[in-house]
């Protein structure tokens, strides 16, 4: 008898496991390129208008002082700014502290006062009406117009020059406080009704929060404002300050301390715009404008 002849078992295909594709780590010149691209657009700005100032300002019939003179002429001022050898006698340093302070202590008062006033207007449509005309004409006055009249009422320079801050930056934090209040959306008022919610509950949890974004730009715009002012107010009012230095140096004389504490007025100015905004950042989410 014949046997019968079985087929052989299928084999089953082996399967092989495909390992996930590892991707090389970014190269250096990607790592920096993010960075590169913010930084060297301002930078090739700032070279080429350095080079366009040296050319205009080497000429024989040049007035002002070109980079090269100003680091002849400034080099200490510019290479220690910490010295302090008494009196008014001293580095850029202390004096741009001196101004901050003023800042500081005036940019506070204004902030503080600003925002209650500017929720004031915003909530009451009387307070609106009788206090609005009176901060728009008053607004419009220059801060150094206001010096003589805080100089008679303080009799000293320290606190005349705080309250020009005041009242030159706490305009802007009214106006936007009260139209970031205006302007909080009807259904959040909507909300807030249905639940009950009054008094400092509803300042702070409805009114507050949907009004951060423009408050925090009137912060903003208030303290780019202060220091102006200060910067101004102490050309007058004397002392140690950034703005007496600078006049200082005019009466003496020195242009090239004038253009060194004019570059580090604009930086500061840059530093406190950019701390406002992150703090804007942080406090409202990143809501707030930009």
């Amino acid at each position: 008898m014949n046997a019968s002849v079985q087929p052989p078992a299928a084999v089953a295909p082996a399967v092989t496991a495909i390992e996930p594709a590892v991707m090389p780590p970014p190269s250096l010149v990607a790592r920096l390129r993010p960075a590169a691209e913010r930084l060297l657009p301002p930078m090739l700005v700032v070279l080429t208008l350095v080079v366009l100032w040296e050319v205009v300002a080497s000429g024989p019939d040049a007035t002002l002082p070109s980079p090269s003179k100003v680091w002849a002429d400034a080099g200490e001022l510019i290479a220690d700014p910490f010295f302090d050898r008494g009196g008014l006698d001293k580095g850029l340093f202390w004096h741009l502290l001196a101004s901050l302070r003023r800042v500081a202590l005036g940019f506070a008062l204004s902030a503080v006062a600003g925002i209650a006033v500017g929720l004031l207007i915003g909530t009451s449509q009387l307070a609106m009406r009788g206090l609005d005309p009176i901060f728009q004409v008053l607004r419009t006055v220059p801060p150094l117009a206001w010096l003589p009249l805080s100089l008679a009422a303080f009799r000293e320079a320290q606190p005349s020059a705080i309250f020009v801050i005041f009242i030159t930056s706490i305009w802007p934090i009214i106006i936007n406080t009260a139209v970031g209040v205006r302007n909080v959306p009807q259904d959040y008022r909507n909300v807030a009704a249905v639940i009950r919610l009054r008094g400092f509950g509803y300042f702070s949890r409805i009114i507050l929060p949907a009004a951060a974004p423009y408050i925090f730009t009137g912060l903003r715009i208030g303290v780019g404002l202060s220091w102006l002012a200060i910067i101004a107010a102490e050309m007058l009012i004397g002392g140690v300050g950034i703005g007496f230095f600078i006049w200082d140096a005019w009466n003496s004389s020195n242009l090239s301390d004038i253009v060194v504490a004019l570059i580090y007025v604009g930086l500061v100015g840059f530093a406190l715009d950019r701390l406002m905004a992150l703090a804007g950042h942080l406090v409202t989410r990143g809501t707030a404008t930009a």
